[in-house]
């Protein structure tokens, strides 16, 4: 594993940690589902910020291009993470007889499918270098 990998995992389970909390404070004023949207955008806005500033600090494309690129690559992650996590708990492990937290478990597995996709994509197509 290279340190910019490792930044990256890093910088992300930061952005995760701030749409978490940020959610549950936020469903002080806001219903569930509203706190859920804004949670994750707060996390997404932290997640392109530290990739920008600690894990991707030589990327010299334009900066609209940077913010294009980073929602289509999540918008991707989020697909992979929905198809596994729904894969497993719908089918694999219904027919395995797995039972514990099946939910939790199979969305836990579904966030770490996409990691080293989405690294891949934003390291050659969000934050590029030339």
């Amino acid at each position: 594993m290279n340190r910019q990998f490792v930044y990256f995992v890093l910088t992300g389970g930061l952005a995760a940690c701030v749409n978490f909390f940020s959610r549950i404070l936020l469903s002080i004023w806001l219903p569930y589902s509203s706190a859920i949207i804004v949670a994750y955008l707060f996390g997404m806005t932290t997640a392109f910020v530290l990739n920008k500033l600690l894990v991707f600090r030589d990327a010299n494309n334009a900066l609209h291009h940077q913010v294009f690129w980073f929602c289509i690559v999540n918008l991707a992650a989020v697909l992979q993470t929905l198809a596994v996590s729904l894969l497993l708990v719908d089918i694999a492990f219904p027919r395995l007889g797995f039972r514990w937290h099946p939910e939790t478990v199979a969305h836990g597995i579904g966030v770490l499918v996409p990691v080293v996709v989405s690294f891949l994509g934003h390291k050659h197509l969000t934050f590029r270098t030339r």
